[in-house]
């Protein structure tokens, strides 16, 4: 709670400083406002490319992005293969197998040779849509801390086996971790006899949470668990373990609750099972929502250094950066414990028996 409403406090604050810029600048803060705008919005975007920063050349006002590309992968009559580089952030048209491509905002559409797009009256985009299975930014952050959770724990496994059950190297660091999720969260959540089945994916979840909430934070401006896509998933998966593994009890007090009358049961059974839905779509906006706003916050009062121009207003956004992103470090591990938490309170409510 403290935090949404420091949040909110520098968002007000942030309006209130852009409101006080002399007058003569206004039209020219108005086109700073405007790039700020639209960086951030790029940011939290996910993109068919990895674009590490970008330059302006001032004399053609035109962009340099400078990263590496991506494979576009598209299923439109057949599969479509190239590199994202030759969209060139849409300023240019692919042609592959006889049809033509470009990205507008984000997404690919099928258009003519000339990079033709068309729009409806509320200004919606109506050319047609190929199904994209790109391997975007988000999907190759998410490649890259798979395999670092992957080499990282299996030498932590192998230390185990090698070195008489005691963590070497990097494994002293993530091993008290590993028992903190297994004594503080598994077994008191699930229990000490089915806590086992369930510790691979709550230790997965933290981890894999966690390391893309780090990643997110550093300069490659990665906004993976932004992205409500990847959110849904996480929490989808812990929908479908909770209601595949749970036994006769959790469904019993979800369509006929012991202990309430008769009459009250047919009343309440469908406000149970709509919590069942409700449990993961909590999961999934509260990641969300958390991560979007800690970056958008960020990249705001960056921001209001190019609006400031002058050593007080730059000093003052530098101070409230450096103090967010200490809170943002603190809500990256906060957010991936909560997740876990959570997770594994409704697997412990779909395994607990009768006498519970």
């Amino acid at each position: 709670m403290m935090y949404t409403k420091s949040r909110s406090f520098f968002l007000l604050l942030i309006l209130l400083s852009a409101s006080f810029i002399h007058a003569k600048e206004e039209e020219k803060t108005q086109t700073i406002q405007e790039e700020i705008t639209e960086y951030i919005y790029h940011h939290v975007q996910d993109s068919h490319d990895f674009s590490l920063f970008s330059t302006k050349d001032e004399e053609t006002g035109k962009k340099k992005y400078y990263g590496f590309p991506l494979p576009v992968i598209l299923i439109d009559e057949g599969i479509k293969v190239f590199m994202s580089s030759k969209l060139d952030h849409g300023k240019k048209v692919v042609e592959s197998s006889g049809k033509f491509y470009k990205l507008d905002h984000g997404k690919i559409y099928e258009t003519n040779s000339e990079g033709y797009i068309s729009y409806s009256d509320d200004g919606k985009i109506t050319n047609a849509m190929p199904l994209d299975l790109s391997i975007t930014k988000s999907v190759f952050s998410i490649f890259l801390v798979s395999l670092l959770m992957f080499f990282l724990f299996t030498s932590l496994a192998k230390s185990y086996k090698e070195n008489n059950l005691i963590a070497k190297g990097a494994g002293r660091f993530f091993e008290p971790i590993v028992i903190l999720i297994r004594d503080e969260i598994a077994i008191p959540s699930i229990g000490e006899e089915k806590h086992k089945r369930y510790m691979a994916f709550l230790l997965t979840v933290f981890f894999f949470i966690w390391f893309l909430n780090l990643l997110g934070l550093s300069p490659l401006g990665v906004n993976v668990t932004g992205n409500i896509a990847v959110t849904f998933g996480l929490a989808l998966i812990t929908f479908l373990i909770t209601n595949l593994t749970a036994n006769k009890t959790y469904w019993k007090h979800i369509f006929w609750m012991p202990g309430v009358p008769v009459w009250l049961k047919p009343l309440l059974a469908p406000i149970e099972l709509l919590g069942v839905f409700i449990k993961p779509f909590s999961l999934m906006i509260r990641l969300y929502a958390n991560i979007l706003a800690g970056h958008i916050v960020l990249y705001s009062l960056i921001g209001l250094i190019f609006i400031f121009k002058n050593l007080v207003g730059s000093s003052l956004s530098l101070v409230l950066v450096f103090f967010i992103s200490m809170i943002e470090i603190l809500v990256a591990l906060l957010q991936a414990y909560i997740f876990t938490l959570l997770s594994a309170l409704y697997f412990g409510f779909a395994v607990q028996e009768e006498d519970h």
